[in-house]
């Protein structure tokens, strides 16, 4: 059973985290992520939460108090964005590295300069090799269940690795939208209490976490590390199979719309998707052989799942929110890596937008289908970076 409830990304991220009962939370205002923690502190204040609140000095700060509080035992959660995400770059590593169990909310911000308040990927986008796991949320609804899925997969022995839970700001964050919120006793049947694992702090038990390393052993660790985030993807989809049976609603590392007979698929992330959504169920209505998949997980990038979702497809349209500056988008990067080796191979036409914030609405959609159009007539087998709504590129 659900309440129905009108709220944004912002205040779903927070439920989310109360229903999963974290126990300490410590975060640093930023725009714009600041209502989740604000929303948090009020829950504790007003006795719904029973959780230590922190309000610490910086973001560099918020992440390394919550991997103190992971270390001696709580569920832990924290929240930022943008430059508040670069400033935590060191610990970000540290908090992977140490194998704990953290979930943090990324309200997507461009990262400078120039200076910008609004959404791309960047942010998520720069930390992405750091060996934490990134899922993004299309709407308000994925936001309260990825925090709720989130610390099943990140808690789960086989894993123990931390979760970005990556909501697209203000186009997410700030977006009012009708939600489904379980109830609590159905998340306490899904989401067991927390139980620390193998790494503690104990004054009983004295233990040095993150000390230095040698060449001996540093590979081996890192491998550990590699091996643990390549396997959380079986454990993700194990895990949405019971999401779905006990609260109605499907997720998995990609999903799909229309590719059964797509000879053109786009792919996308984030608030995008639904966009694109819109726009292939009004082409499909018209009778074009059109589909799109959703990365609903970036890190570990699920290859096999895209590969075998895009592999019957002709052309394979990728639309990324982060620049790649010096290469080409990320997304597009990782989606051509999977398709590698296919015979045949199809055409893969990467774009970037909405950057900065600039909104990337149902005519930016038809514009990159009309653009792809053309290169498939020019017998193009690849196009890379095009920015598509870059006012003074003409295109």
């Amino acid at each position: 059973m659900t309440i129905r409830k009108a709220m944004d990304g912002n205040q779903a991220v927070a439920e989310g985290a109360r229903l999963s009962k974290v126990q300490l939370v410590a975060a640093y205002p930023i725009t714009p992520q600041t209502p989740i923690v604000e929303q948090i502190s009020d829950y504790v204040r007003e006795g719904r939460l029973n959780a230590k609140y922190i309000a610490v000095e910086s973001e560099h700060s918020a992440l390394s108090a919550v991997i103190g509080g992971a270390l001696v035992g709580a569920r832990v959660f924290t929240a930022t964005a943008g430059a508040g995400l670069a400033l935590m770059h060191e610990i970000v590593g540290v908090a992977s590295g140490v194998r704990l169990p953290i979930v943090m909310a990324i309200a997507n911000r461009s990262l400078p300069s120039p200076w910008s308040l609004q959404c791309d990927h960047s942010d998520s986008m720069g930390e992405r090799d750091q060996g934490w796991i990134q899922l993004y949320a299309e709407s308000a609804q994925e936001a309260l269940d990825l925090v709720i899925l989130a610390y099943r997969l990140a808690e789960d022995k086989r894993v123990r690795i931390p979760v970005m839970l990556c909501e697209d700001g203000f186009f997410v964050s700030h977006t009012t939208e009708v939600v489904d919120v379980p109830k609590q006793e159905d998340v306490d049947s899904f989401l067991p209490p927390f139980q620390r694992q193998h790494l503690y702090l104990d004054v009983d038990e004295p233990l040095v976490v993150n000390e230095l390393t040698s060449a001996d052993i540093f590979t081996e660790i890192k491998h550990e590390h590699y091996r643990a985030l390549e396997g959380s993807q079986a454990v993700f989809s194990e895990i949405c199979a019971q999401f779905k049976e006990a609260f109605g609603r499907s997720y998995d590392l990609i999903s799909e719309y229309g590719t059964e007979d797509a000879e053109t698929v786009v792919v996308a992330m984030g608030s995008i998707a639904g966009t694109v959504h819109e726009v292939i169920k009004d082409l499909r209505a018209t009778g074009e052989k059109v589909g799109m998949v959703k990365v609903t997980c970036f890190r570990p990038f699920p290859s096999e799942a895209v590969r075998r979702s895009l592999a019957k497809a002709k052309q394979v349209i990728v639309i990324d929110r982060s620049a790649g500056m010096g290469a080409e988008g990320p997304l597009s990067i990782e989606i051509k890596a999977s398709l590698y080796g296919l015979s045949p191979t199809p055409a893969v036409y990467g774009f970037v937008g909405g950057l900065g914030g600039r909104d990337f609405h149902y005519k930016s959609v038809i514009r990159v289908l009309d653009k792809s159009r053309q290169f498939a007539g020019q017998g193009l087998a690849q196009a890379s970076g095009v920015w598509i709504d870059a006012k003074e590129s003409g295109q």
